[in-house]
């Protein structure tokens, strides 16, 4: 049996990317491997459901790049309505939320849902999945709290709280010339930005930032590049003035 490093990242039902652990290539599935799992540990699958952390959140509606996984046991497939990207293939799927079809999704989910578009391959360590499963029937049941803290995991996972960001980060203003972008900041502070390295987001979650008050939030690179949050994608042209005079 050959050994693999590479793992992708858990999740169950849309885009994470690799996490790098210990496990064995990914096999063949079957739907009834998962009545192994029952004894599953809800506290270590916290620890390594921290992978999964990226694109999934167990707070109830708290939609990152996948669906919130709050309530998911007993959930069909596909059907958050607060969450609208799934893929037509899951939404079709029939599929309903339990240790089997969890155990198998997580197994290989092209193989139990061809044309998902999913990008995650698996996890091959039927231990590793089946602690997760715990801890996702945990939250299910309103006790994923209890288990993400004793699994020293932070249940919100790790979205900051835009409307709590300090002065020098609030934008005020955002002035475009050639392919610049100067953006002024509540504490007066100018940033000046290539216009490829500056990027304009949205979020309207709870998290996000008040209305009429955009955030600048760093990107690495030694401070050149930065996105820009608003509370809402209606209010990105009103912001930027396109002159060259300050």
């Amino acid at each position: 049996m050959n050994r693999s490093r590479e793992v992708t990242r858990c999740s169950v039902a849309i885009g994470c990317t690799r996490l790098i652990i210990g496990a064995f290539a990914v096999g063949g599935l079957s739907l009834a491997s998962g009545a192994a799992h029952a004894a599953g540990d809800p506290i270590q699958g916290a620890r390594e459901f921290r992978g999964c952390l990226a694109c999934h959140s167990v707070e109830p509606n708290e939609n990152l790049t996948g669906p919130s996984l709050d309530s998911l046991f007993g959930r069909k497939a596909g059907s958050m309505p607060s969450f609208h990207r799934y893929s037509d293939a899951l939404r079709k799927s029939g599929i309903v939320w339990n240790e089997k079809t969890l155990d198998a999704w997580m197994r290989n989910p092209a193989a139990l849902v061809p044309g998902n578009e999913m990008q995650f391959q698996g996890i091959a360590d039927a231990a590793v999945r089946g602690n997760i499963i715990a801890f996702l029937k945990d939250a299910s049941e309103g006790k994923g709290r209890s288990a993400a803290f004793q699994g020293g995991m932070n249940s919100r996972g790790r979205l900051p709280n835009l409307k709590q960001a300090p002065p020098d980060a609030q934008v005020t203003s955002i002035r475009y010339c050639g392919d610049s972008y100067f953006v002024r900041t509540k504490s007066s502070r100018l940033a000046k930005f290539w216009e490829f390295n500056l990027r304009f987001k949205s979020d309207a979650s709870k998290n996000g930032p008040r209305k009429g008050e955009p955030v600048l939030v760093p990107q690495g690179m030694q401070g050149d590049r930065a996105q820009i949050v608003f509370s809402s994608p209606t209010e990105v042209a009103s912001f930027i003035k396109a002159e060259c005079s300050p």
